[in-house]
């Protein structure tokens, strides 16, 4: 697929409804083969990309979690050391035992070397970039730019398919110029009224038309009070299943409830004070 149109279709029918502009740089990474970097706010989506077009390829999705102090040996591989020290214990005294345990044999996969040695190219989604140390970052441009990572024991290791990479920042640190020439870069916002209101239409069962428009539109109301944690689109998509499975069918008829099932939506205790009953009647108002 490289029409934006039919990578946007694929998509949806995936239950995942993207943006013009996502479903372009989706194709321009296809085509050019390069990593596409999705940079924005937590719950807006952006795992969710990936996890969309390991289906669409019908391939497997290969998930890298970052955090603080993430090394190489948890992201591209190590020797399994006990079997290592049993085959060293078994040959003792052998001068070819370092040969032997050093070998493909003992190496444990971890995901950056397994997305590269897949036979059919996986999705390989390197999530929360930003939360790796700079180190981290450093060591990951080897294998964007060539699809290659090195193994002091086994040398250079090339890559069997070149695998979809996705990567995802939510921006708490910025990232190095280096790694952003080598990616492709994608901005994901929260949807508007009308992609929300799509959205909750492909991945809420019993989701009306008119109510998915109500609850995107209240949404929208309130992103724009002042929160300390804003919704994202998944916090949606449990309100809107809450709301179908308590038989709401229009949030005009049942603002009690409305109000009441915005813990679904409002995760910090501050948030949840200060969006009162008053607060939510202003923002009801304003849904037609």
């Amino acid at each position: 697929m490289k029409n934006r149109d039919e990578i946007a279709q694929a998509l949806a029918a995936s239950g995942y409804i993207a943006d013009a502009d996502l479903a372009t740089a989706i194709s321009l990474m296809q085509l050019l083969r390069r990593p596409l970097l999705l940079e924005g706010e937590a719950g807006v989506g952006k795992t969710e990309v990936a996890k969309a077009l390991a289906k669409v390829h019908a391939t497997e999705l290969i998930r890298l979690q970052c955090y603080e102090g993430l090394d190489q040996s948890s992201a591209l591989y190590e020797w399994n050391y006990q079997r290592q020290l049993l085959v060293i214990q078994a040959h003792r005294g052998s001068d070819s035992i370092e040969d032997q345990v050093f070998s493909e044999k003992y190496l444990l996969e971890r995901p950056l070397l397994a997305a590269i040695r897949r036979p059919k190219a996986p999705v390989l989604l390197i999530d929360e970039i930003d939360r790796a140390d700079d180190e981290f970052e450093a060591f990951l441009l080897e294998l964007l730019s060539d699809f290659q990572v090195s193994i002091p024991e086994l040398g250079t290791i090339p890559a069997i398919t070149i695998p979809h990479v996705v990567l995802t920042s939510n921006g708490t640190r910025e990232l190095s110029d280096a790694l952003r020439r080598r990616c492709l870069y994608h901005y994901v916002d929260y949807p508007d009224v009308d992609r929300e209101t799509r959205i909750i239409l492909a991945r809420v069962m019993g989701a009306s038309p008119s109510l998915s428009l109500q609850i995107a539109r209240m949404v929208e109301g309130v992103r724009k009070e002042e929160l300390r944690k804003v919704p994202g689109v998944a916090e949606t998509l449990d309100w809107a299943a809450a709301l179908v499975g308590l038989d709401v069918t229009n949030l005009h008829d049942a603002p009690e409830t409305v109000h009441e099932t915005l813990v679904c939506l409002l995760k910090t205790h501050e948030d949840r004070a200060r969006v009162t009953p008053e607060v939510t009647q202003r923002l009801l108002g304003k849904v037609a």
